[in-house]
């Protein structure tokens, strides 16, 4: 990845970019993006791709018939040409020995958390592997996305999902423009946004290209919700030669529209435990309480002493030390009684009393904050 600058990717390929403008996929383009991919992989940055295009597979595969646009064909075309695009993706990636997942989500899959949770820890054991995730919205089971084009914002939510360094909106137009480039002339491509205003919104209006079902307006509610959360974002085009390659590289920034991130994914994360109130406390002893305190540590379940109220894993707790005083607080990878039966057990011991494991923390530095 270059100068590895950006660690970890995610990369939203828009239909139109797939099908190089053409009623089918490309097989040249999808090539040309799993090539650049690989190359990302294999410098060692973490990728995921969220990839439109299963109802245009669907079409394909059917021939192309003129089927009508209502959301239950949509539903039906989706499920034909989903396991065609993720077999296609496989084959190729498969030419630089890169195992592939394929991971379909919803938006529920973002408001339920234990759904939310299983969705990161399933990415994350992924990427640890050096398995590169495919996502897609579940078309065959969603009717709203469908219509909305959602797959953006769906890259924006993973992308806060795995905490991304960079999330890149591929698209077929070269990034935001003043106007709309297609019916104004004088239209000057944005090179870089600090703040998403109204102006902004205006030029983002109108649909997209006819072969997708997004434009620039969903493009810019996913840079919006990507960059609160610590997400720097670009849209570019995806024919441009080697455009992964430039926006990763040190004279990335000459390329494509910029969205710069106002608060880092520590800070956002932080604010928003803060913003929570506890669903429940732990309760920990003395050493534990030191070592929090000096900054920079994990709560382990050695340092736990007692467990208070009902709550599920991955919900904002209160950690109370000795004296009845609120340390810290966090996420919990336990529920309470999860952390019942381990509480005072050394973090390789948790298996072994509950059969399973969510990690070796209670709360991992990353999702405690101090108060």
């Amino acid at each position: 990845m270059n100068d590895l600058r950006f660690k970890r990717l995610v990369v939203k390929v828009g239909t139109s970019v797939l099908t190089a403008g053409s009623p089918h996929l490309s097989p040249r383009r999808m090539l040309e993006i799993v090539r650049q991919l690989a190359h990302l992989h294999e410098s060692g940055g973490d990728v995921i791709l969220v990839s439109s295009g299963a109802i245009a597979a669907g079409r394909e595969q059917l021939d192309d018939p003129d089927l009508g646009r209502n959301i239950p064909v949509k539903q039906m075309l989706a499920a034909i040409g989903q396991p065609r695009l993720m077999h296609a993706y496989a084959d190729i990636f498969a030419l630089f020995e890169i195992h592939v997942a394929q991971v379909l989500l919803t938006s529920s899959d973002f408001r339920n958390r234990q759904r939310y949770l299983n969705a990161r820890d399933t990415l994350e054991a992924l990427l640890e592997r050096r398995i590169i995730p495919i996502v897609n919205e579940n078309d065959t089971v969603t009717t709203d996305e469908i219509k909305l084009g959602d797959n953006d914002n769906l890259s924006a939510l993973v992308a806060n999902l795995v905490d991304a360094d960079l999330l890149v909106l591929l698209t077929d137009q070269p990034g935001l423009f003043t106007t709309d480039p297609r019916s104004d002339p004088e239209a000057r491509l944005i090179n870089v946004v600090e703040h998403i205003d109204a102006k902004l919104w205006e030029s983002a209006g109108g649909a997209g290209s006819p072969m997708g079902t997004g434009g620039m307006l969903t493009k810019l509610q996913a840079a919006q919700l990507a960059t609160r959360s610590g997400t720097t974002v670009v849209i570019a085009q995806g024919e441009h030669p080697d455009i992964l390659l430039k926006l990763t590289g040190p004279e990335g920034k000459r390329v494509g529209t910029w969205f710069v991130p106002g608060t880092s994914h520590l800070e956002s994360r932080k604010r928003w435990i803060l913003s929570e109130p506890p669903r429940g406390r732990v309760h920990i002893d003395a050493g534990a309480t030191r070592i929090l305190r000096r900054g920079g540590a994990s709560l382990l379940p050695v340092g736990v002493v007692g467990v208070e109220g009902h709550f599920e894993r991955g919900v904002v707790i209160s950690v109370v030390g000795p004296d009845g005083e609120e340390v810290a607080r966090g996420l919990t990878n336990y529920a309470s009684e999860a952390l019942a039966k381990i509480q005072g057990a050394h973090s390789g011991e948790i298996e072994e009393h509950l059969g399973y494991t969510y990690g070796d923390e209670v709360i991992h530095r990353d999702h405690l904050v101090l108060v």
